[in-house]
C-alpha cells in the first residue's frame, strides 16, 4: 500500500480540490465514451472520501468503492447510496471475487509506473471478460501545472510512464480540464498540499484569477472476451 499524503493528512483541503477539479466534467464525458457504465458493475479503487461514487452510482447497477485509509472510508460511506458499497482494501488486494466487475476505475491513486503491476493484475482478476480498466492520472508534460509537478518530482519521467502503460496493453487519451476555485484562499490551500512550499508559492504567483488549466491522461485496457484470469 502506497500512502496518499495529501488526502490522508488534509482531507478538508482535498475536498476543496475535488470540488474545483474538472468543473466541466470532461473526464467523465470521455470515460462514458470509452467505457460506459450504465447498468453495469463498477469498482472505484482508491475512492478516498467517495467524491466520485455518486456520479458512478447515478447510472450503474452497482458501485464498490475500495479505500485503504479507514478515516476516508468512513467519509466515503456517507456518500454511499442504495447501490453503492464501500469496502476496506487496497489496489493490490481488492476484497472482491473474480470476474465481478465491468469497469475498474482509479483516479490519481497508486497507479504511476511499473510499481503498479500488482494493482493492474488485481483489476484484471476482478474484471469480467470484456470489462475495462480505466486509470486516470495527471499529465506532467502539459500546462503550468505539469511544470510545477516536474519541479517537485525531478525523477518522475512522464514519457516513461506512458511507455509502461503502452507496453502493458493500454491505450491513452489526453483530456484537458479546467479547475475553478471559489477563492484565492482555496487555491492557495490546494497548491500548498500538492507542491512543496517553494513550488506552491511560484504556482500561486503565476496564476491569475481562480482557474487552472490541467491536462489528464486516461489509460484504458479491455480484458479480452473469453479470458478468465
Amino acid at each position: 500500500m502506497i500512502p496518499s499524503p495529501n488526502i490522508w493528512h488534509w482531507p478538508d483541503v482535498y475536498e476543496l480540490e475535488n470540488r474545483a477539479q474538472d468543473v466541466e466534467g470532461a473526464i467523465f464525458d470521455v470515460l462514458r465514451e470509452l467505457a460506459d457504465w450504465a447498468g453495469k458493475d463498477v469498482v472505484d479503487v482508491g475512492c478516498g472520501s467517495g467524491f466520485h461514487l455518486p456520479e458512478f452510482g447515478a447510472t450503474a447497477r452497482s458501485v464498490v468503492g475500495v479505500e485503504p485509509h479507514r478515516p476516508l472510508l468512513r467519509s466515503a460511506a456517507k456518500r454511499a447510496g442504495s447501490n453503492v458499497t464501500v469496502l476496506h482494501g487496497s489496489a493490490e488486494a481488492l476484497p472482491l471475487p473474480d470476474a465481478s466487475a465491468d469497469l475498474v476505475h482509479a483516479r490519481t491513486a497508486y497507479f504511476f509506473d511499473r510499481r503498479c503491476g500488482p494493482g493492474i493484475a488485481e483489476a484484471e482478476r476482478v474484471l469480467r471478460p470484456g470489462g475495462r480498466l480505466a486509470i486516470v492520472d495527471l499529465d506532467a508534460t502539459a500546462n503550468d501545472y505539469g511544470s510545477w509537478m516536474r519541479a517537485d518530482l525531478p525523477h518522475y519521467d512522464a514519457v516513461a510512464v506512458e511507455s509502461f502503460f503502452t507496453t502493458a496493453g493500454f491505450t491513452t487519451r489526453r483530456v484537458d480540464t479546467r479547475w475553478v476555485f471559489p477563492t484565492r484562499e482555496a487555491l492557495r490551500a490546494v497548491l500548498g498540499i500538492e507542491f512543496t512550499k517553494q513550488t506552491a508559492a511560484r504556482a500561486e504567483a503565476a496564476t491569475q484569477g481562480l482557474a487552472l488549466d490541467v491536462r489528464y491522461r486516461i489509460h484504458l485496457k479491455q480484458k479480452p472476451h473469453g479470458l478468465l484470469l
